[in-house]
């Protein structure tokens, strides 16, 4: 079968055979796309094509195998997930994150990466300074700076949870 022959076969039988599809599967999307599917699987065999007797019937076949699979498909991971237990209630983030999380934002990029990479991550400032390309003196300034301006704008309560209640770490000094 040429490329012309080809084309002639599929702009005639495409349609049809989309809505037989279609009446078997009730999903017109599903049904496009199987029949394209079995219309690209004809194109690969194009050169024998025209031996088989009844071409469009061979398209049929195989939409319609390609449908069952799909389905088959479809109905193992629907019975896959019914078998999979739902995963138990996490719950939120607590209020206190939420303030940090918030006041972190405010906080200038440099400070903010400091404060996270010192605090969140635990590295000490010589692995912060390696990791953002800083001189140690200036993590050590946005460490203090970064502190003090969380300081001012979280509770006193959650001050400490970003390493904040003015206790230092041995290797924070200088």
């Amino acid at each position: 079968m040429t490329e012309d022959e080809f084309d002639a076969f599929y702009a005639s039988a495409f349609p049809r055979v989309v809505g037989q599809v279609y009446s078997f599967t009730g999903d017109h999307g599903q049904a496009q796309d199987v029949v394209q599917e079995a219309f690209v699987r004809a194109w690969d065999r194009r050169r024998d094509f025209l031996a088989t007797e009844a071409p469009e019937a061979w398209i049929r076949t195989v939409a319609m195998r390609l449908a069952v699979s799909h389905w088959r498909r479809a109905r193992r991971w629907l019975e896959l997930v019914r078998r999979t237990p739902l995963p138990g209630h996490h719950p939120g983030p607590d209020p206190e994150h939420v303030a940090l999380v918030a006041a972190l934002r405010q906080l200038p990029e440099p400070q903010r990466l400091a404060i996270v990479l010192h605090h969140l991550c635990d590295l000490s400032v010589e692995q912060v300074a390696s990791e953002t390309g800083a001189p140690t003196g200036t993590v050590k300034a946005r460490l203090s700076r970064g502190r003090a301006a969380l300081a001012k704008l979280l509770p006193a309560s959650e001050v400490g949870v970003a390493g904040g209640s003015g206790e230092k770490k041995e290797d924070d000094r200088g």
